[in-house]
């Protein structure tokens, strides 16, 4: 047991009873003769998981909410499970429990990218933290939800990609397609520059374990970030090589690959944030960036600033959930009709929401120890979480490897789907007119053009290379602005108005083909009134943000 585990109550408590019941377990046992046949060592849970390794060897200190959690699964799968045989006297414990870790895990692997990793921290700080957050929650139940399940719907209907999805449904309802299309191809661009990173970063950390030249060499996180931007010839390298790898993946057709592998690599990440996560929030003045994540301030909200923030929070939720930019169409195209709709629609921003949340948790207290602003920019993901594995001793260029390693594989699972998007409408319709499967055409075609954009995205090296995009913002921000912030609500603005006052039944139809639809209700009411005033005023800020109107300043 942990020396001051006495110091926390609930932890104590947990354990106390735990071990308690563990013995009792093992007199009732020997009691009846079955000890040797029934109970091992792992039995206990204080042998399965031994919070000592990770705190010493780490150097983390595992948040005592999660001892809890793991200890209470521990002691549900083998104590009562395996020795009390819960699994034969009630049929639903394996259900339930596996159901639990298996949905969780599915669920976390599908919203994971980094959409997530770096781009809701990095917007989360520049826009207040707290608030921002709020306003990020209150549209993921709102909007998210409704438009997520108004895409799903709409692409098992049509069982078409983006723009022939909206063409089928009416001819007048193409153009929406076609925004959805575009705002992919400009995201891909930098999402490229991006991932190339979290390939750089993992290489260089890699070179650490083995004491390498090439590694980050100790080098502050700020500095070593620094750098690499302003090396553009090793930005353009890795930008290319990641476009690759995803150009292949897609225009060969191999995407069930890379998803069979990122069910393994997903918990995985997911286990890795909780660690980098542990050793974040335990740093000298990690409190501070605790409070700015979760302690209530709305200074931000002066005067029209809430637009500004809300606008921010929907940009954000529109990269993170894919809404308007086609992904999200194409997946529910392959959807059987006994799927649910309506569950997964509760999944994927569920799911999404918590990986956002964690990342900010695992950045922000690092940037108040670390003495950075929350406003770092674009960098805030490499910098800070360079930091904290810089700070582990020995074992942090391990980690670091194993981490952005497993951050590529989040990625490339995020810019397959993007190119699929980009891609699928052309390879649709080449099918529909009897010319053949034209996918390596298409994919090749789409990735040069997009290696095109990335390539001047990498160059410019966060503005340091190129004129300014409408004279204030880097090729990243100026992409990411009008593709997420303009294209994307622009088109969900739209297809609210199609499909909440026109073409009132169609989507309703289909999802009750898959579930009760119990939510049919708030979906009909959200769609009408709340998510079109949501995506107006997200749309209305970004516009502000993007021209310099000054409407909000």
């Amino acid at each position: 047991m942990k020396g001051d585990v006495h110091k926390h109550p609930l932890l104590f408590t947990t354990y106390v009873v735990l071990r308690a019941l563990v013995l009792l377990v093992l007199v009732l046992e020997a009691v009846k003769g079955r000890l040797l046949q029934r109970v091992s060592l792992r039995a206990d849970p204080g042998t399965v998981y031994d919070p000592t390794f990770v705190e010493h060897r780490l150097h983390i200190d595992v948040p005592n909410t999660l001892e809890i959690i793991i200890l209470l699964f521990i002691f549900s799968a083998e104590i009562l499970g395996e020795i009390q045989e819960y699994y034969l006297l009630f049929p639903f414990w394996d259900t339930m429990l596996h159901t639990i870790n298996g949905f969780l895990m599915a669920a976390i692997g599908s919203a994971v990218g980094l959409g997530n990793m770096w781009g809701f921290p990095y917007k989360l700080g520049m826009n207040g933290g707290f608030a921002f957050l709020i306003l990020y929650l209150l549209l993921a139940v709102f909007a998210g939800y409704i438009l997520t399940m108004t895409e799903l719907a709409l692409g098992r209907y049509t069982g078409q990609s983006t723009v022939l999805a909206y063409k089928s449904i009416r001819k007048q309802y193409a153009f929406v397609g076609w925004l959805g299309m575009l705002s992919p191809f400009l995201i891909l661009g930098f999402y490229s520059y991006l991932g190339g990173y979290c390939i750089k970063y993992m290489l260089a950390n890699l070179g650490d374990v083995f004491g390498a030249s090439w590694g980050v060499g100790g080098v502050d996180g700020a500095a070593y970030f620094s750098n690499l931007t302003a090396d553009t010839t090793q930005s353009i390298i890795y930008t290319l090589v990641f476009l690759l790898i995803t150009i292949v993946i897609v225009s060969y057709g191999i995407e069930e690959g890379i998803e069979r592998f990122s069910k393994i690599a997903m918990p995985a990440l997911f286990v890795m944030l909780l660690l980098v996560i542990a050793r974040s929030v335990t740093l000298p003045g990690a409190s501070a960036g605790i409070a700015f994540l979760f302690k209530p301030n709305f200074e931000v909200f002066h005067g029209t600033g809430w637009i500004s923030v809300l606008s921010a929070a929907g940009g954000q939720m529109f990269l993170s959930l894919s809404i308007g930019m086609g992904i999200t169409i194409t997946y529910g195209s392959h959807l059987a009709k006994d799927a649910n709709i309506e569950r997964s629609s509760l999944i994927i921003p569920l799911a999404d929401t918590v990986i956002a949340v964690l990342a900010g948790l695992a950045i922000m207290p690092a940037v108040f120890a670390s003495g950075q602003s929350p406003q770092g920019g674009v960098g805030l993901l490499y910098m800070t979480l360079q930091t904290v594995f810089n700070g582990m001793g020995g074992i942090g260029p391990f980690i670091g490897f194993i981490f952005y390693g497993l951050v590529v594989i989040a990625a490339l699972t995020s810019s397959v789907a993007i190119l699929e998007a980009i891609a699928g409408s052309f390879i649709d319709d080449a099918m529909n007119k009897g010319k053949g499967d034209k996918r390596k055409f298409y994919c090749w075609f789409f990735g040069i053009l997009s290696a095109v954009l990335g390539s001047l995205i990498a160059y410019d090296g966060l503005g340091q290379n190129l004129p300014a995009m409408f004279g204030k913002f880097c090729w990243v921000d100026g992409f990411d602005l009008l593709a997420e912030g303009i294209m994307m609500p622009l088109g969900s603005l739209f297809a609210t108005f199609f499909f909440g006052w026109i073409d009132r039944e169609i989507l309703p139809k289909e999802i009750h083909q898959g579930s009760n639809f119990k939510t049919e209700k708030f979906y009909r009411f959200c769609i009408r009134w709340i998510a079109p005033v949501f995506t107006f005023f997200v749309l209305l800020g970004q516009l502000d943000s993007f021209f310099g109107f000054g409407w909000f300043s």
